[in-house]
């Protein structure tokens, strides 16, 4: 009895370690913290009620080519992504922000835990007023993004930041991160709330 009790457990354990290699690493690769993006508020506590997005703020992906191709309007910072409606839920306007400055330099930072060969990360920024109380669409967007960063296929470190120039903007805004994979057909998105 002694010995099927130990077998069993060693099964069980065996088991449970597999699981957990795989569940880590199936859907991970990044998200931006800087400025913070909604799924990494999601991932450290600071909004609750987020759903699996909690455990798993890098699986953002969906499919690439935006704005004309991509995730769906109104589900654009779950990149399409189901599994991760609450990201797309505008709270009331009521996300926390990171406070910026209109015009000024900033530096964007994105963590990784599956680095891509990389086409490019794009940013692009609400239009004066849009209304943060509702999904973000494509019409919610200044037509081109603000900043286009080249990557040439190479992949990132495990920590990337680049500096650019932020547009003239006051009060809130949603700015969206793009990050285009170069060898497969999907980009990770990042949405995140700030106020200038």
């Amino acid at each position: 009895m002694r010995h099927r009790i130990g077998a069993a457990l060693t099964g069980l354990a065996v088991a449970g370690t597999a699981l957990l290699a795989t569940a880590g690493t199936a859907g991970s690769h990044g998200y931006t913290d800087s400025p913070i993006s909604r799924q990494r508020l999601c991932a450290d506590g600071t909004v609750a009620d987020c759903g699996e997005i909690r455990w798993e703020p890098q699986s953002v992906e969906g499919p690439k080519g935006f704005p004309a191709a991509g995730p769906a309007d109104g589900r654009i910072c779950a990149g399409g992504n189901s599994r991760f409606a609450q990201l797309d839920d505008p709270r009331g306007g009521a996300w926390p922000t990171t406070r910026l400055s209109s015009g000024q330099n900033h530096t964007f930072r994105w963590r990784f835990t599956a680095p891509h060969a990389t086409t490019d990360f794009t940013y692009y920024i609400t239009r004066d007023g849009w209304n943060p109380g509702r999904p973000l669409t494509r019409a919610a967007l200044d037509a081109q993004p603000f900043l286009t960063v080249p990557y040439h296929g190479q992949r990132p470190p495990g920590t990337l930041s680049h500096s650019g120039t932020l547009p003239s903007k006051t009060g809130r805004h949603l700015i969206l991160a793009v990050w285009t994979i170069a060898d497969t057909p999907n980009a990770f998105y990042a949405c995140s709330d700030v106020h200038f």
